[in-house]
């Protein structure tokens, strides 16, 4: 009876659309710190928010920098027209797929909360904390900064 029912779960977990992965691969084009697209497929970087393009960051010297732009610049560099793989299994409301994305064996989105080019979004994972932790401590990119997290800069430039 128990093997019956833990067969009967199994198999309702591998037909489970949440079990299939999507994956995406090719030349990204970097919409902004978290946004790639891949052929037609729009991807958000799961996890991760960054600075948002018009958002600043100010430095201990007392000057503003442009944070936003800056994430960017980072991610379009690291990619340099290489080919990115995204696996995702979910969509956000705008039709992004929400995925992890890989530059060879490169996670991009724990390369960008680790470099300070994006922050771990705790709202929706706690996949990049640590790597967070770390751009804190050691004074990577925005952590260099006073700045507002992107969902609050967001709210508030409405």
């Amino acid at each position: 009876m128990i093997y019956k029912a833990l067969t009967f779960i199994a198999v309702l977990l591998l037909l489970s659309p949440s079990s299939y992965a999507n994956e995406v691969e090719g030349l990204a084009r970097v919409v902004d710190g978290d946004t790639l697209v891949i052929g037609k497929q729009r991807i958000r970087l799961h996890g991760i928010d960054a600075p948002e393009q018009k958002q600043l960051c100010r430095k201990k010297e007392n000057f503003d920098w442009a944070c936003g732009q800056a994430a960017t610049q980072a991610l379009k560099q690291k990619i340099a027209s290489q080919s990115v793989k995204c696996i995702g299994e979910t969509y956000d409301r705008y039709k992004r797929l929400i995925a992890v994305c890989y530059l060879g064996k490169t996670d991009l989105n724990r390369w960008m909360v680790r470099n300070g080019l994006s922050v771990a979004y705790r709202r929706y994972s706690k996949d990049y904390i640590t790597e967070e932790k770390y751009a804190q401590n050691q004074k990577n990119g925005i952590w260099n900064s006073e700045f507002q997290m992107p969902w609050t800069w967001r709210k508030n430039n409405k």
